[in-house]
């Protein structure tokens, strides 16, 4: 658990930065953008020069929150050019919301080469202890959480518009308020960020009544799939490459939608099994119980929390169905 110790290590190393990097997952979430935007305007605040890099497509949902455009690594600048310099030269690098080279595709390459000292802050249960100095709590609910406590530590000031991304961070990583991750803590800490300025109501409109027209044909192709197993403990879904072709939705418009199943009240782990263009099936799993299935990801090199983890599996689907429908049977045989 991130510790006094190494929060004022962290300050010391952002201190003595002048130029600084900020990177979170491949396919960010509402924790990793909120978090991206909220450090960003920190050091800036600070004085520093905060350059942001997306390892992939940032979701449409999310884009009110970046004031400008942000370069996305393999598209807008490849890994030779980061390495030559032309984003910046960089004295330290912040990996938000990861501490797993497999998490960051290719970036993973400037970091095992980069000279600059790297920070992580991060609240998953894997990872590869990537960074110099790590703020990792694997109780918090969201990396969001981590983020306002460092700044309350080192007497940072958390402006509106760094509330306003961090309680979009947490409301994100909660699925706003409702996933048992959700605790006193988050509360809290919710609440002081509505005192410093946070319109609830508003960033609820923007994040969950905010679907296109494409992203709900998505959905609706996605429920037709649905099947329940093991006596409706278990739900599956999935979706093909043709549902986006006919749907026109894209990748990112698959976040969330695993949680649709978990309505029905005798589900206790649910899986979204999405195929990629590349073939591979990227199988998305929530628990609603005490069931950890952050295990199951392992057993595929995935990771996650206890009640919403994920992995990648080689096609074809039905095969990737079978693998996670053997292990989810092992996990629901111990609770019988």
């Amino acid at each position: 658990m991130a510790n006094s110790v190494n929060f004022q290590k962290a300050v010391d190393l952002i201190n003595q930065s002048s130029s600084i990097l900020l990177a979170a997952h491949t396919k960010p979430d509402g924790d990793a953008c909120g978090c991206l935007v909220a450090m960003s305007e920190v050091l800036t605040g600070l004085g520093k020069e905060a350059k942001l890099l997306l390892l992939s497509p940032l979701p449409r949902w999310y884009e009110f929150l970046f004031a400008e455009k942000v370069p996305i690594f393999g598209q807008d600048i490849n890994l030779q050019q980061l390495t030559d310099g032309k984003l910046g030269d960089f004295n330290l690098i912040m990996i938000i919301d990861t501490d797993s080279f497999s998490q960051l595709p290719q970036f993973d390459k400037f970091l095992k080469k980069t000279d600059a000292s790297i920070l992580v802050i991060d609240h998953h249960e894997t990872g590869d202890r990537l960074g110099a100095v790590e703020l990792v709590d694997k109780t918090a609910a969201a990396t969001g959480l981590i983020i306002f406590d460092f700044l309350k530590f080192a007497g940072w000031p958390v402006t509106e518009k760094v509330a306003q991304a961090l309680f979009v961070a947490i409301a994100a990583d909660t699925g706003w308020f409702q996933f048992p991750n959700t605790g006193s803590r988050v509360f809290r800490s919710c609440a002081e960020l509505i005192e410093a300025g946070v319109n609830p109501t508003l960033y609820y409109h923007k994040l969950f009544q905010n679907f296109s027209p494409q992203r709900l044909r998505l959905m609706a192709a996605m429920l037709n799939t649905l099947e329940l197993h093991f006596n409706g403990r278990f739900a599956t879904q999935y979706l093909l490459q043709r549902d986006f072709q006919q749907t026109g939705a894209t990748y990112e418009d698959t976040e969330n939608l695993i949680n649709e199943c978990q309505r029905i009240s005798t589900v206790e782990i649910a899986v979204l099994f999405v195929e990629l263009a590349d073939g591979r099936i990227k199988c998305s799993l929530r628990s609603s119980g005490d069931i950890d299935i952050c295990k199951i990801a392992e057993k595929f090199d995935g990771g996650g929390h206890k009640s919403a983890a994920g992995a990648y599996l080689p096609g074809p689907l039905e095969d990737a169905k079978h693998l996670i429908q053997a292990e989810v049977e092992k996990q629901l045989k111990t609770r019988q």
